[in-house]
């Protein structure tokens, strides 16, 4: 048997030693553990959330990567590229790319009775990933690419039906300006609600044939391709991979091609997420700081509580290095069971949050109507062993007061 550490077992556990001065600076530094990786853990799984929730938006508006004609660049006036590109084939077949897909954009007016609102009328055709929308659906169905009636359909957000006081069925005009004004009868198909709220009230989609007739194209003409990746984490190196084939590229109308990325594309944004970065390193290492002053000052306490027990130890020939090692599985024990009780309060909080969505926030500012949470079991695990590692190896400075016991003097006033 471990001796080291059956003494401090039956020391980290003993009844009796309740009364001892000692026990309430020792819940003390476990109260301190519990709150540092609650707070750990909850501020990653927030982070994480909104990093997660946001870039799912963006993405579900704009897709990953785009293919476009490079003076469409900061305009939603966009200038064609043909749809039959010789090297689509290529690009379809890099690692990691999910879907390949045509799109259309252009400006327009929608008047709604007395009401008016500026739009971006994306296009899109049969090919497209629908899985962000449907998700986000609220009421009616997805556009029908046969619709062949007077007004044609389209998809909007629930957020532009209520300024325009429209519900699904409802009818109104777009109203067009380029060279001439022209106009189309829509019908709103169905309703989608992602708490984007800029996007909310700017989006809108209907057939992509209908913006190509607008735009005076034939059907090979088109405003770009979006591409979907498997992974977000490995963008960079996908969108790379399309720019060798594509980027700059000069086709044989003079046109030139244009890759952009979802992160060049809404750059504003994903700044603003990368400041979050910052924020969560800094709360990290105060959390860990305050863990680690209060498990010394509460190991200090407790080895100067326990001189005498130190001094009887030495009388009877243990040497320091072991005594060293009882108090410090001694802190282990804290050390785990404040890790144990902070875990199960962060995932009780995470948890409340993700069902019930108790604290909101405001889509103005945060493009997102309540705190996201995404608990990940390799970001937990990480935590905790950091916290434990950090914590443990802060504790053999408390631990050298033990060499400084003098065994002769604790035990002469036993």
């Amino acid at each position: 048997m471990n001796t080291e550490y059956y003494i401090a077992r039956r020391l980290a556990f003993d009844k009796a030693g309740k009364k001892l001065l000692s026990r309430s600076i020792v819940r003390l530094s476990v109260f301190s553990i519990t709150l540092s990786i609650a707070v750990m853990i909850i501020t990653l799984a927030v982070v994480t959330g909104f990093k997660k929730e946001i870039t799912n938006r963006a993405v579900g508006f704009g897709s990953h990567i785009q293919i476009i004609n490079k003076e469409a660049l900061n305009s939603f006036e966009t200038a064609p590229i043909p749809a039959s590109l010789g090297f689509l084939p290529e690009i379809k077949q890099i690692k990691g790319i999910r879907q390949v897909q045509p799109f259309a954009m252009k400006p327009g007016i929608i008047k709604a009775g007395k009401d008016n609102q500026g739009v971006i009328v994306k296009g899109v055709d049969s090919t497209y990933d629908w899985n962000f929308f449907s998700n986000n659906l609220i009421e009616g169905r997805l556009i029908n690419y046969a619709d062949t009636g007077r007004a044609k359909e389209v998809l909007i957000s629930t957020r532009l039906a209520a300024m325009l006081n429209q519900k699904v069925g409802d009818e109104f005009l777009i109203y067009f300006y380029q060279d001439r004004t022209r106009s189309r009868r829509c019908k709103i198909a169905g309703l989608f609600q992602t708490s984007f709220e800029n996007f909310d009230k700017q989006f809108i989609f209907m057939n992509m044939k209908e913006i190509q007739r607008l735009y005076g194209w034939s059907r090979d003409s088109i405003s770009g391709y979006e591409i979907l990746v498997d992974d977000f984490k490995h963008l960079e190196q996908v969108a790379s991979d399309v720019f060798d084939i594509a980027g700059l590229r000069y086709l044989d109308n003079g046109t030139q091609l244009e890759v952009i990325t979802v992160k060049d594309l809404y750059n504003q944004i994903f700044n603003w997420l990368s400041l979050l970065d910052m924020n969560v390193k800094v709360i990290l290492i105060l959390m860990i700081i305050v863990a680690v002053v209060n498990m010394i000052s509460g190991l200090i306490i407790l080895i100067l509580d326990r001189t005498q027990t130190i001094g009887l130890l030495k009388a009877i020939g243990t040497q320091n290095r072991k005594i060293k090692r009882i108090f410090l599985y001694q802190a282990v024990f804290l050390i785990l069971k404040g890790l144990l009780i902070g875990n199960a309060l962060a995932l009780a909080v995470c948890y409340i949050q993700d069902t019930f969505r108790l604290f909101k926030l405001d889509p103005g500012s945060y493009f997102i109507d309540y705190v996201p949470v995404n608990l990940s079991l390799p970001v937990i695990l990480f935590t905790n062993l950091a916290s434990l590692i950090l914590i443990f190896l802060a504790m053999y400075m408390p631990a050298l007061i033990i060499s400084r016991v003098d065994p002769v003097k604790t035990l002469r006033y036993e």
